[in-house]
């Protein structure tokens, strides 16, 4: 395999929960006059696989090019069933439903999947009173939740958590929740799309359930839930160089994310793969001979082989991957002088650090 930096196809979901501000606020090209609840930015997800659009490999799919080329797609060594990583923009127009992902336990043993999903929202933008349901409060039992959620009573059982542009949400797999109106992220993930919800509604198209499909769902979301779980918004942990600052914004064994605004070429190595998403104005990164230019909330997938890549000239991004998590996150966060708790507070890495 040659590797150079992928461009991808960008599956869409038009969920009722969705508007325009992925094409008005960020600037996306490409999308239609119609309702957009959410890009999937890079995705091997059944139904969703995302094919390279440039260069040589133009017209494989990921999931092809994951198959046959593990080592150089995703990281020497590494061996699984798809790409690991899925991250897409969501528009959060209206309400998303109150729902959670199972974690890799519960989706292996019910729902007969490899692994659950964990994901990370970073927000991007966000109304002054904005706000998401974020966990179950303390003391709910299964029977006064499930009697909350067919009352369509959220407030009364879950946590309600202000919402602001920059903060990052890590959200384990297992914890309930939802955000919007009138928010728009970028999120990160493990790939999947498995989901239980508890709405009345089908959030392709609004279409009612009946009593019996709503309370079955409740139910089987019950069964995935971990009501123990906790999440707080997070600023970032800032590291300067050069003419370049990186925000980690959240990490943890499954995907860390970084925010970079840098005002001069910057070049950079890694050996995993690396999802670059732009949230500015256009640049250009090149590597192993080849020049690919990144519009406004364009998105690149740059393969482990690629070892090193330079970004030219001036831009805003964000970078998720696949972490070494002391290496290549709490390490640097600890010589700047973040404490253990400061880093803890990015995600589940408690124990890299022990």
């Amino acid at each position: 395999m040659k590797a150079y930096p992928l461009k991808l196809t960008t599956p869409l979901a038009t969920h009722i929960f969705g508007g325009q501000r992925i094409k008005q606020q960020l600037g996306k090209a490409g999308l239609p006059d119609t309702r957009i609840a959410e890009t999937w930015e890079i995705s091997d997800v059944d139904g969703m696989i995302a094919s390279v659009t440039n260069g040589e490999l133009a017209g494989s799919s990921l999931r092809e090019l994951t198959e046959r080329y593990p080592d150089e797609m995703v990281a020497p060594g590494w061996r699984g069933p798809h790409f690991p990583l899925l991250s897409k923009f969501i528009d959060g127009t209206g309400m998303l439903p109150v729902h959670l992902h199972a974690n890799d336990q519960l989706a292996q043993q019910l729902e007969k999947q490899p692994n659950g999903k964990t994901e990370a929202w970073h927000i991007l933008w966000a109304a002054p009173d904005a706000t998401c349901l974020l966990g179950v409060r303390e003391g709910i039992d299964n029977a006064r939740l499930k009697a909350a959620l067919l009352a369509e009573d959220y407030d009364a059982v879950m946590y309600r958590v202000l919402v602001k542009t920059g903060d990052t949400f890590y959200v384990p797999g297992g914890m309930l929740h939802s955000f919007g109106p009138d928010t728009l992220i970028y999120e990160i993930e493990q790939t999947s799309n498995i989901q239980q919800h508890a709405m009345p509604w089908k959030m392709e198209d609004g279409s009612r359930l009946t009593q019996e499909e709503w309370e079955q769902n409740i139910d089987a979301l019950l069964q995935e839930l971990r009501p123990e779980l906790r999440c707080t918004p997070q600023a970032g942990l800032t590291l300067k160089e050069a003419n370049l600052t990186r925000i980690v914004c959240c990490a943890g064994p499954y995907f860390a994310l970084e925010r970079w605004q840098f005002s001069q070429p910057q070049r950079f190595s890694f050996n995993s793969a690396r999802i670059l998403s732009s949230l500015g104005k256009p640049f250009t990164v090149e590597a192993n001979g080849v020049s690919v230019e990144v519009g406004r909330a364009e998105s690149l997938l740059l393969p482990a082989a690629l070892d090193e890549v330079t970004l030219r000239d001036a831009g805003e991004i964000l970078i998720g991957y696949v972490p070494d998590l002391a290496a290549e996150v709490v390490q640097p966060l600890q010589l700047a002088g973040y404490s253990e708790q400061e880093i803890a507070a990015l995600g589940d890495i408690d124990q890299t650090m022990r």
